[in-house]
């Protein structure tokens, strides 16, 4: 029988609804997805991770990633070359399996970090010269990876006689697509990839991310975009292969990507989403704020836990 007074009640029920860790026991309401809040407070520990991370660190995960993404160009043109004739989505079915590597692997991929490390710029946490060294270590990784998986693949008998001739074919055609069509395809598969690290946080499971990886990177290949990682790794299997010369491929082809990827990354996510949040942090938020010069030209990582 309640004993008439309200919040004795409420004390009772929150003790029958919670258990000793605070998780909600039987009976209890929960939420099945995160406020917008809540999802950038997810990012934003992610990225506090990265930006303290040493150089050497970020560039042997990146070249994990750049290894994966050698898995993805080698599965997409195997696929083109055997489904020859049949819809052209079909080649793209194997495409994401090197993404779900990076994404449940937690390696480091450049496209993803357009989002993370940037969300504590914003803030003014982090600086942007740390951002950028971030970019440029990860970059650095996934791009040796791309180009040591290439030059295996062009000196091994991997690939089948059909298998090499489709990896040429979409590098050429790579090359000759115009180098504005180029930023405008880089530019949503930017958007795409960064929006799967957004929704990525806001999801609670294993098996929901890679739901979620390979939807999403399966309509890259699927509609025709072009993500600079596997970009790269095509332009210099092309070379290895001595279908292209280096410098100018690069120049034509994964240059032009690489822009778009970064816009739309930035632009189309990260600044739209962080448009979105209020609370970004709950406390300390201004004494963790880092003054103009600090943020413009010098390195501070700002750990967030440095702040407490």
């Amino acid at each position: 029988m309640s004993s008439g007074d309200p919040r004795r009640d409420d004390g009772d029920r929150d003790t029958f609804d919670r258990a000793r860790s605070g998780a909600p026991a039987a009976g209890g309401a929960v939420r099945d997805r995160f406020s917008t809040d809540e999802i950038f407070q997810r990012v934003v520990a992610t990225a506090d991770e990265e930006v303290g991370a040493s150089t050497s660190r970020l560039y042997l995960s990146g070249l994990a990633a750049g290894f994966a993404i050698t898995l993805t160009f080698f599965f997409y043109a195997s696929m083109t070359a055997a489904t020859e004739g049949l819809p052209g989505f079909l080649a793209a079915l194997l495409y994401p399996v090197g993404f779900v590597y990076i994404v449940i692997g937690r390696y480091q991929l450049y496209t993803e970090n357009t989002l993370t490390p940037v969300t504590l710029a914003l803030t003014r946490v982090t600086s942007i010269p740390s951002v950028l060294r971030v970019w440029g270590a990860v970059l650095a990784g996934n791009l040796t990876g791309g180009a040591v998986g290439a030059f295996v693949l062009a000196n091994t008998g991997v690939f089948s006689p059909a298998a090499a001739t489709a990896a040429v074919g979409i590098g050429v055609k790579g090359i000759e697509t115009a180098w504005w069509d180029l930023v405008i395809k880089g530019v949503f598969a930017g958007w795409l990839v960064a929006g799967m690290v957004w929704l990525e946080h806001a999801v609670r499971d294993s098996i929901s991310r890679v739901v979620l990886v390979y939807i999403v990177i399966f309509t890259i290949p699927a509609t025709g975009l072009n993500h600079i990682v596997v970009s790269f790794t095509d332009t210099v299997y092309l070379f290895f292969a001595g279908e292209a010369r280096l410098l100018a491929a690069l120049v034509e082809f994964p240059l032009p990507v690489l822009v778009g990827n970064t816009l739309g990354g930035v632009v189309l996510v990260t600044l739209l989403n962080f448009g979105q949040t209020e609370h970004r942090f709950p406390t300390a938020e201004e004494r963790r704020r880092l003054a103009p010069r600090e943020w413009l030209f010098e390195r501070h990582t700002g750990r967030v836990e440095d702040a407490d």
